[in-house]
């Protein structure tokens, strides 16, 4: 017997004593879902958990010698250990929690009643709830997330990489307030400061970034197939952050001009910096989400979904097989696909299972399509997965100045062109599965989104403590 093969019984056996028994057979393709943590015992997501081979659970040892301490299902970046969900947060979720999610689904589905939407604007004014929906948020993020990753992929398997802590804390920025007095000063001076004002933020960006060097370095060494990162920095909250800066550096409020252009910027900063992240993992694929700001992302960036590389691919969100949703990020030149994300019903900690809205829904989808091509070819390199996602779409004309392929993933035409892409160049598959396999029916049995849906949408989570 192999050192290898007896390390795998020996966490066959430890795990079920634990976490109860895990098929380690060998999967077809590595998804890696970074985000807020994953629950690996949920039904759903244990019998496609990546198991690390070369780490023996709970000896406390480094077997592998990579640096990370039985990083068994993967790794807590945020905290620096191997939990990769705080199960302390299990019993939070409750059934007000529940009705919203279930009204906010409605809302974009233009089917709220009025008694609905002012029971959910009474919860948006109660600071309590809004408190605990958050920390509910990002607790349950990561594991819905993974389980969209996973189950149109069933060939696959999941490794967890938590980056966003569950309770998040903004970085705190000493705001002066300003005066008239200190709002005088020269153009030369004011000139200066904000040249310094944007190498601060460039540092910003790095330290940002450094965090996600590590990942995309980890996930690299784990033969990560695809890596899905349903989160991110948008231009409203980048702004909130740098108008604080700003006041500190200049010494006055920032002009609607300025504002905009220390915030574009700064996320300019953070989508450079991103290159070298994505460069570290060459042989993954990253599945980014566009963002929940209804905004283009031509004009306002979003990090890191508005990297442009050969292993990046942007995605925004649909009503199902429908129109774009209210919420969704879009970008004729940035974001590249759009995939259904409202209302998905998918797993959240402790065997529960909620439907929420979100380009965060929307990439998974994708990541799981491009697991799925990966099992089919596993000579496909993440280029050519991209190549093969953009080129099967189904293309709408009312989406050509929304995403850059002016249309929606289909899967099934998708996964004809990886099938045929084992015999023939992947130009003329992409060809072939369009003249074989239809576009999917457009989905028009829901009505205009309520007003203010938009608002009812939770941002992307923020890389940011």
């Amino acid at each position: 017997m192999t050192a290898r093969l007896q390390k795998k019984l020996i966490f066959i056996v430890a795990l079920s004593f634990g976490l109860g028994v895990i098929s380690a057979t060998a999967k077809s393709a590595t998804i890696a879902i970074i985000d807020s943590g994953t629950d690996m015992k949920h039904r759903e997501i244990a019998p496609q958990a990546w198991i690390n081979i070369n780490e023996i659970p709970g000896n406390n040892r480094d077997d592998d010698r990579n640096g990370y301490q039985d990083d068994v299902h993967g790794w807590n970046f945020a905290e620096g250990n191997n939990q990769v969900i705080d199960y302390k947060y299990l019993g939070i979720f409750n059934d007000d929690i529940d009705r919203f999610f279930e009204i906010q689904t409605k809302a974009m589905m233009g089917t709220m009643t009025p008694e609905e939407r002012e029971w959910i604007i009474a919860k948006i004014e109660d600071q309590e709830f809004i408190k605990q929906i958050t920390i509910f948020g990002n607790f349950m993020h990561g594991t819905h997330v993974g389980h969209i990753g996973i189950r149109g992929a069933p060939e696959a398997e999941l490794m967890a990489v938590k980056l966003i802590p569950t309770e998040v804390n903004l970085p705190f920025f000493y705001n002066p307030g300003v005066s008239k007095e200190n709002q005088v000063g020269s153009e030369e001076d004011k000139s200066l400061r904000m040249r310094l004002l944007k190498k601060g933020l460039e540092f910003l960006a790095n330290q940002q970034m450094e965090m996600m060097d590590e990942i995309a370095a980890y996930v690299a060494s784990h033969k990560a197939d695809i890596a899905n990162g349903s989160f991110g920095t948008g231009y409203p909250q980048a702004s909130m952050i740098v108008e604080v800066l700003f006041k500190n550096v200049l010494r006055k409020d920032p002009t609607e001009a300025e504002l905009h252009e220390a915030t574009t910027h700064f996320l300019n900063a953070l989508v450079s910096r991103g290159q070298q992240m994505v460069a570290l993992a060459p042989e993954t694929l990253f599945v980014f989400a566009s963002g929940n700001d209804g905004l283009d992302n031509d004009v306002f960036p979003t990090s890191p979904t508005n990297i442009e590389a050969n292993n990046v691919i942007s995605v925004g969100a649909t009503i199902g097989y429908g129109d774009l949703a209210v919420f969704s990020n879009f970008g004729k030149k940035t974001v590249d696909v759009l995939a259904p994300g409202v209302g998905v019903r998918a797993a959240i900690p402790g065997d529960e299972y909620i439907r929420v809205s979100g380009t965060s829904q929307a990439a998974p989808y994708v990541a799981s399509v491009a697991a799925h091509l990966k099992s089919l070819n596993p000579n496909l390199t993440p280029a050519q997965i991209k190549q093969i996602l953009m080129g099967t779409v189904d293309v709408r004309p009312e989406l050509a100045e929304k995403v850059r392929t002016s249309g929606l993933v289909n899967r099934s035409r998708a996964t004809r062109a990886a099938e045929l892409s084992t015999s023939v160049a992947i130009s003329d598959a992409i060809s072939e599965s369009r003249l074989t396999v239809a576009d999917l029916p457009i989905e028009k049995s829901y009505s205009q989104p309520s007003a203010g849906a938009k608002n009812l949408v939770l941002p992307l989570p923020s890389v940011f403590r």
